[in-house]
């Protein structure tokens, strides 16, 4: 900083350059919404059942500002097949949690987690 430059001033001045002076205080971004440990569990025990049976073969998580999404595919070049969607914002209407088919239609929306899977849980059937 110069004489010129008044105190508090953003911008100092020195023989080769000048230089800008930015405040620190810079608000941090929101944390991004997760699923925790236990609602992974439940996605991925299904998830695993379902690769077991032949019928999914890849996934992919999104955690994002306002809503965290599990994303199921059959193929790895495909749409997603279901979107489970956890949205705190919608927990105290519909149910944090939701299933959406391809379309983008919510098949199944809840406050628990299980009893939204189970849209998407297709029993093992026995072939005679």
């Amino acid at each position: 900083m110069t004489e010129a430059d008044p105190p508090g001033s953003l911008f100092s001045r020195s023989e080769s350059a000048d230089v800008a002076h930015l405040p620190a205080s810079r608000r941090p971004d929101p944390p991004a919404i997760a699923f925790d440990r236990h609602e992974l569990r439940q996605i991925m025990n299904l998830y695993g059942r379902m690769v077991s049976y032949g019928e999914w073969r890849d996934y992919a998580i999104d955690f994002l500002r306002d809503k965290a999404v599990f994303s199921i595919f059959r193929r790895a070049s495909e749409m997603p097949l279901y979107r489970i969607v956890k949205d705190p914002s919608l927990a105290q209407r519909q149910g944090a949690y939701s299933v959406l088919a391809p379309t983008g239609m919510i098949l199944k929306r809840g406050h628990d987690l299980a009893r939204v899977l189970q849209a998407i849980d297709k029993p093992l059937r026995l072939v005679v």
